[in-house]
């Protein structure tokens, strides 16, 4: 559990110590594992496809995992120390000089980023590699000293890619790719939360998480608003291909195709895999003192089911370890959201939780049988991304099996569709179970759920509605559900108990004429003392 936090922590804590030194450096897990095929010299400029791409992984994926050598000289003494000393030029931005719609930085290799990553551009079914030096950087203070001039890089850690996504005079930034297989991306108005990973791997298993690494990737871009990503993914179970497809916007949307080699068996295996950062909210701010009313880049996990059905998972930060997993069939979504949008929910002036990205990954095609796990893992810190969701996929994978999945993220507010007909889950609150202005009884939770919107709403505090509750591993000792006055908000709180140490799984929504008039809100309360 540690090693799942601090892995997640790592490139958090750098980008807050030194946002400025590393250009907004995205807070990803550095999860760098130790294992991709050595760097060549670069190369002439060769033909390329997407299915010449992906017939290379699955060679590579029939051959040993081979290491990197570590780098040497400069690029292999640098600290964190000498890293936030390091920028990129600006006036070194790749395309800068064209009428393209975006342009490239690099982040520059050492520290937590030992391995090369190489990039190329696409232009005309031709793929040539882009040169990095050290003249594309500045290096402060004494460190300027400890660098070669006019030195070539063997590769940088990673991208980002820039483009007028606010207003057209300046060039916002849009999408970063660094760190193992991590990228994370903004739609319009939008500030860095949560980050999104080419795979999970034995996430939270008995097996040991593995991090796969994105170690190529190949920019094809034309006149058009859409940039076309490609990518390598190496690890010692898995080589793949990928495809992203990047159209910013109020919603900037990625369609992404891949398609994964895999050299050994894999325990679980986690298809669009989503991270993010929930440390309290008003159900658990109890246990903080702290003057913000909440502190999370996410507050709950939705899925839209293939009837139609919506859940509303609300986040938590738990006790200890726990993974949920939802049983699905060809989900219509899902995804992490931040539905608290008001600046007075977080009181926060630098870090602007209310302007947090939601993700949402919409499955291209079939996906079969198969459930949408959450993780979520105990946190003290808001620099940790304690929370991971993703796609299970029902069939095993065994050393040998190819697969292919295509989806598409969208990345943004993502505001509730006001004609929708069922209400949403607006907010969560919990805190001692039984009547208030007594002693409350130990082993006792009382939880209140706010629903807004829908047709719900426009009905009169008399109306024939009931809560239909769920209990596992608890009991249910009392309800109520009122229509809370000169609002559309309805109100249901529910009164639990359970014995020391119980997981209790909880399901909530109202219900009537006929119909179901809300999402269904699940919850798991970890009776600990």
């Amino acid at each position: 559990m540690n090693d799942l936090v601090s892995r997640r922590a790592l490139l958090s804590f750098a980008a807050a110590l030194a946002p400025a030194a590393v250009l907004g450096l995205p807070r990803f897990a550095q999860a760098q594992e130790a294992g991709a095929t050595p760097t060549p010299a670069p190369a002439a400029p060769q033909q390329f496809s997407f299915d010449g791409l992906s017939e290379e992984m699955k060679q590579l994926a029939t051959k040993p995992h081979t290491t990197a050598p570590a780098p040497e000289g400069f690029l292999g003494d640098l600290s964190y120390d000498d890293y936030r000393l390091i920028r990129f030029r600006d006036d070194h931005a790749r395309w800068a000089d064209t009428d393209s719609h975006f342009r490239l930085a690099a982040f520059h290799m050492g520290w937590l980023f030992p391995e090369p990553v190489r990039i190329f551009e696409v232009a005309g079914g031709m793929a040539t590699e882009m040169q990095f030096s050290t003249d594309d950087f500045e290096y402060l203070n004494d460190l300027a000293k400890r660098v070669p001039e006019h030195a070539k890089l063997p590769g940088v850690a990673g991208f980002r890619l820039n483009n007028p996504l606010n207003r057209p005079d300046k060039w916002d930034e849009l999408a970063a790719f660094v760190g193992a297989s991590y990228f994370r991306a903004l739609g319009r108005g939008s500030a860095y939360g949560l980050s999104a990973r080419g795979l999970a791997l034995n996430t939270a298993t008995d097996k040991g998480e593995e991090f796969p690494r994105f170690s190529r990737f190949y920019m094809e871009r034309n006149d058009s608003e859409t940039i076309v990503v490609y990518a390598t993914l190496e690890g010692p179970s898995v080589t793949g291909a990928y495809r992203f497809a990047i159209t910013p916007g109020a919603e900037t949307v990625m369609d992404v195709t891949c398609r994964l080699f895999f050299r050994q068996d894999v325990a679980e295996l986690g298809i669009a895999p989503l991270t993010s950062m929930f440390l309290f909210s008003e159900k658990n701010r109890a246990k903080f003192d702290d003057y913000r009313p909440n502190v999370h880049d996410s507050d709950g996990l939705r899925i839209e089911r293939s009837d139609g059905d919506v859940i509303w998972r609300p986040l938590n930060n738990p006790p200890q370890l726990t993974g949920s997993y939802f049983a699905e069939t060809a989900p219509h979504r899902f995804g992490l959201h931040q539905r608290d949008r008001a600046f007075d929910s977080y009181q926060d002036t630098g870090a602007h939780y209310e302007r947090r990205p939601s993700l949402d990954v919409e499955p291209l095609g079939d996906w079969g049988t198969g459930h949408v796990r959450l993780v979520e893992i105990p946190s003290d810190l808001e620099a940790n991304d304690n929370i991971v969701a993703y796609w299970v996929p029902e069939a095993p994978v065994k050393a040998g099996d190819a697969r292919e999945f295509a989806y598409r993220l969208h990345w943004g507010d993502l505001p509730v569709d006001p004609t929708l007909e069922l209400a949403i889950v607006h907010e969560t609150r919990a805190g001692h179970g039984g009547v208030s202005g007594v002693e409350a009884q130990t082993g006792t939770r009382k939880f209140v759920v706010d629903f807004k919107g829908g047709w719900l709403a426009a009905l009169e505090a008399e109306a024939t509605v009931e809560p239909v509750v769920t209990i596992a591993n608890g009991e249910l000792t009392g309800t109520t559900l009122e229509k809370v006055a000169n609002t559309d908000i309805w109100r249901l709180v529910i009164d639990i108990s359970a014995a020391d140490a119980a997981v209790v799984e909880l399901g909530a929504h109202i219900a009537g004429y006929g119909r179901k008039l809300t999402e269904t809100w699940l919850y798991q309360w970890i009776n600990a003392k």
